[in-house]
């Protein structure tokens, strides 16, 4: 996903997550990192069984949320995390009447995400 989102793709991204178990998996994959995880490993964390997890996953990937990779027999699912700030940056670049926000929200390759750094105790 581009960062500059038009509504069709916004309304497309808002309905995969719009679903307990898709949005719990896309979380899981934020919290994991660009690394992120196997298949096998995200149905045991989730507790899903393999084939619920399978449409999940493909939801998620047809709305450009996350990738997915193979690593020998394995398949890797990771978060899109570009395309998590562009949905960030549509709905809020209104906000306050300001313009739309230009610095990438979330970046964990950078260490620099929000969510991350509220968790480090401070020096």
């Amino acid at each position: 996903m581009e960062t500059d989102l038009d509504e069709k793709r916004a309304v497309t991204a808002l309905a995969a997550l719009a679903q307990e178990t898709r949005l719990a998996l896309f979380r899981l994959l934020v919290q994991a990192g660009p690394a992120g995880l196997p298949a096998g490993m995200i149905a045991e964390r989730l507790a899903v069984q393999p084939s619920s997890l399978s449409f999940h996953l493909a939801q998620l990937v047809h709305a450009g949320l996350i990738t997915q990779r193979r690593a020998g027999r394995q398949l890797i699912y990771s978060a899109e995390y570009s395309a998590m700030n562009a949905l960030l940056v549509y709905l809020t670049e209104n906000c306050c009447g300001r313009d739309a926000i230009s610095a990438p929200l979330c970046d964990p390759a950078a260490g620099c995400c929000p969510a991350t750094a509220a968790k480090t105790p401070a020096a």
